[in-house]
């Protein structure tokens, strides 16, 4: 098992310039990485034998409205076979790495042909926060009926008082919602 700051050396060492930056003193250790490059990164994540990042756990968003940006984070883990049979996996090395693009038209390249579970996370990442991932194999929302206007998570969205004439409400019991 490498240390997340072994995994921060080894992708500088690589990658260079492309990595931006890290934060390791954290329960959430992370890196960041260019966009462009993300999918020959993730790559190297999952294939390199010193590092062996299996495991997609999770793809999350965050709305960096201050410096209109969206970030895209992707926990990653490596797992392997337990001779044990108590415990079948045993985990290993373990790092987030964040990708941030602009909040309009922002893009990242698909990572769903390395890992398969990225297919879905991603999808529901575009539908909630309006990143775009390049040659995903269904890139189309997921969550909310096609014809929904808006990303839900994006900190300025704007709930609608109606959809297709069903009433809404942003405060539960609240007849006659104003925004």
């Amino acid at each position: 098992m490498r240390a997340p700051e072994e995994i921060v050396e080894l992708l500088k060492r690589e990658f260079g310039e492309v990595i931006r930056g890290a934060k390791m003193d954290s329960a959430h250790p992370w890196v960041l990485v260019a966009a462009d490059k993300w999918h020959e990164i993730a790559r190297f994540l999952r294939d390199d034998a010193r590092l062996h990042c299996n495991l997609l756990r999770c793809v999350s968003g965050v709305d960096r409205l201050a410096d209109n940006e969206i970030e895209v984070v992707y926990d990653l883990l490596s797992v392997r076979p337990c001779t044990e049979p108590a415990e079948p996996w045993v985990g290993g090395n373990a790092i987030a790495i964040k990708v941030r693009v602009p909040r309009d038209g922002g893009h990242v390249p698909t990572v769903s042909d390395v890992w398969p579970a990225a297919e879905w996370h991603e999808r529901e990442a575009y539908d909630l926060f309006g990143v775009t991932f390049d040659n995903h194999p269904d890139m189309r929302r997921i969550l909310c009926p096609d014809d929904w206007v808006g990303h839900p998570l994006r900190k300025d969205y704007e709930f609608p008082l109606e959809y297709h004439g069903i009433p809404a409400s942003t405060e539960f019991g609240l007849k006659s919602p104003v925004h």
